[in-house]
């Protein structure tokens, strides 16, 4: 015991370790160096809401040196943490760079769907502030966003079309369509009149990009640039049947509208829609072009970039997050209060004695597998049309529900299994942990309980001293407002449900010898975890790459898109629940930890709103 308590200090002080270095190498490049200023802001917007932003202003700048601005935000159910490789970037060449939290999501005030499109969800909010700055070339303002922010921003060109004296300068619509069409007339025109524009199309844009063919067909988003919406695109608005030559894309082309030469141009690199916001391609094209039609304030190379490093860093403090988790509950078995949930030896795994044990093992594994893949898909359009109001984010109903039922699957299984199995070779459940007292019920709870707290103590700590968190591309552990608790209480019960389940029949039923080394079977479970998304990605992305469509294109393309995350998750849950339960012989602990964190992780990182 001596020795697991010297091991959980020492990996215990590694994982502050990693959340220490993490949270400074990410400051220090995100600031450049100390030369950057970040601030997090708030402000009541004329629509009288509440919007959060980070603010980043270049050394030097001032009214007697003003820069140009970008406002950057990024696409549905993310936050405005995400736009780092744009905030970097752009602010370490001079420019005032404000990348926003929209409306519903982050620490901005949610909204209901019809006030979507009001004040470009927060955009133009952002635009107006930024114009009242007194460092700020009033100018030359840009603006850009991914998927649902390059949405904002076209909402934010209606709106500064109405002003007198307009406010936008350059516009970078990436990873959704511009506007082609008049909605009034259904005639091609040029919405953004004098406006530097440039899209970036991905070919393998899972949402965009697409235009009906006279069959009913959608043509393929790799085929966007031969179409007649980017041909009027690079032709400033020009009928296709007006169109005498075919434009390329990578090229900028310019015409001279009101006295003023302006630019289109069209990006369309081989990625997906996701990859866009974490492609070093897609940041070299976006500071050319911000370059070319604001003009770069510090004259460096687009290819030169530092924003793998803050990624870099913060994955660094999302794995010391993973190893607090661990190490934490290790440490405080050994406290007096927790002392009495600690193993008083470390379990061992069990053996397959028998082929019917063999094949309850693997055939559980493989319908727990399948299950997973065909639930998620059947449950979108579902959860889509059933969500009641007093859910108020869509994606975690949508998971929750999804993680809920696969929990009673698995729970079923064991039941099925235990029932089916002969006496003598089914252990008790007192022997495996699932039977316990209510107190020490009440005493696991309030440990997962501190060890989730003090956890994202860490994130608030590492967001108010360096306005940083803990990621890697849209796996996030981050900062949230008050009310996120309140929501995260409505979903946690889903989550619960699932991982407290996966906990019991990971280490309770499934902890088996499979092979000579013990990892095998935690490494074997935390594949079979993730397998049912693993094989409905494959489908959804084979298929794409192949023929230029999504295979779940009837459901949703988003589908893919979310199970992403949690490629990482399910695999690391089995992981943790692991580790715990070896030194707890308690299979509820590491499932309660792991349901408040992701819930947690789920309620901040997602698009909240309020009913029409």
């Amino acid at each position: 015991m001596k020795n697991t308590k010297r091991k959980s200090k020492l990996y215990l002080l590694i994982s502050l370790i990693l959340v220490v270095v993490g949270v400074i190498g990410a400051s220090l490049v995100q600031t450049s160096g100390g030369e950057v200023e970040v601030k997090e802001i708030k402000w009541e917007t004329p629509s009288g809401h509440t919007m959060s932003a980070f603010l980043f202003t270049p050394e030097g700048v001032s009214e007697d040196n003003p820069a140009p601005g970008i406002v950057t935000s990024h696409g549905w159910y993310n936050n405005k943490e995400m736009q780092d490789m744009n905030f970097v970037e752009y602010s370490r060449r001079g420019y005032v760079v404000m990348s926003i939290d929209m409306y519903g999501h982050g620490e901005s005030e949610a909204v209901s769907p019809d006030e979507w499109p009001e004040r470009g969800t927060g955009m133009y909010d952002a635009v107006e502030l930024m114009t009242d700055l007194p460092y700020i070339d009033t100018s030359r303002i840009g603006i850009t966003g991914h998927s649902n922010g390059a949405r904002a921003a076209n909402w934010s060109i209606d709106l500064d079309n109405e002003k007198e004296n307009q406010l936008i300068d350059s516009v970078l619509l990436v990873a959704n369509d511009a506007d082609y069409i008049n909605p009034d007339t259904e005639e091609y025109y040029n919405k953004y009149g004098n406006r530097d524009v440039g899209i970036v199309a991905a070919q393998y844009d899972e949402f965009f990009f697409r235009t009906e063919n006279p069959d009913g067909t959608m043509t393929a988003p790799r085929d966007f640039i031969d179409t007649d919406n980017a041909q009027s695109f690079l032709h400033f608005g020009e009928s296709p049947e007006n169109i005498e030559s075919t434009r390329s894309s990578y090229e900028m082309y310019e015409k001279e509208i009101n006295g003023e030469s302006t630019t289109r141009v069209i990006y369309n690199p081989s990625q997906t829609h996701p990859w866009n916001h974490f492609s070093g391609h897609v940041a070299t094209q976006s500071i050319n072009f911000f370059d070319e039609t604001l003009g770069n304030p510090e004259d460096i190379p687009a290819e030169e970039q530092v924003w793998q490093f803050k990624e870099f860093f913060n994955l660094l403090g999302l794995i010391g997050f993973g190893m607090f988790l661990v190490s934490f509950t290790k440490m405080l078995l050994f406290t007096g209060p927790f002392s009495e949930l600690r193993a008083p030896q470390e379990p061992s795994p069990a053996e397959l004695a028998t082929k019917k044990q063999k094949a309850w093992f693997w055939g559980g594994l493989v319908a727990s597998a399948v299950f997973s893949g065909l639930s998620y898909i059947a449950l979108f359009n579902w959860t889509a049309v059933n969500r009641p109001d007093f859910f108020p984010q869509a994606y975690t109903f949508y998971v929750g529900t999804w993680a809920a039922l696969n929990g009673l699957f698995a729970i079923l299984l064991v039941f099925l299994s235990r029932k089916f199995t002969d006496s003598e070779y089914k252990s008790k459940l007192k022997d495996v942990g699932v039977s316990i007292s209510l107190r020490t019920l009440g005493k696991t709870a309030l440990l997962a309980l501190i060890v989730s707290a003090a956890a994202f103590g860490l994130v608030f700590v590492s967001d108010y001293l360096f306005n940083t968190d803990f990621r890697i591309w849209f796996l996030a552990v981050t900062d949230f407002t008050p009310d996120k608790l309140i929501i995260g209480l409505k979903y946690l019960p889903f989550f619960l449900i699932y991982f407290v389940a996966n906990s019991i029949v990971v280490n309770s039923f499934n902890y088996y010898r499979n092979g000579k080394k013990e990892w095998v079977n935690t490494a074997l479970l935390a594949l079979f975890n993730a397998l049912g998304p693993i094989v409905v990605l494959a489908i959804q992305y084979t298929t794409f790459f192949v023929t230029g469509h999504v295979f779940f294109e009837n459901v949703s393309a988003i589908v893919g898109i979310w199970l992403i995350s949690f490629l990482v998750i399910l695999p690391v849950a089995a992981i943790i629940s692991r580790k715990i339960f070896k030194a707890s012989l308690n299979p509820y602990l590491g499932g309660i930890i792991i349901a408040i964190v992701v819930t947690l992780i789920s309620v901040s990182n997602t698009l909240t709103q309020l009913p029409n």
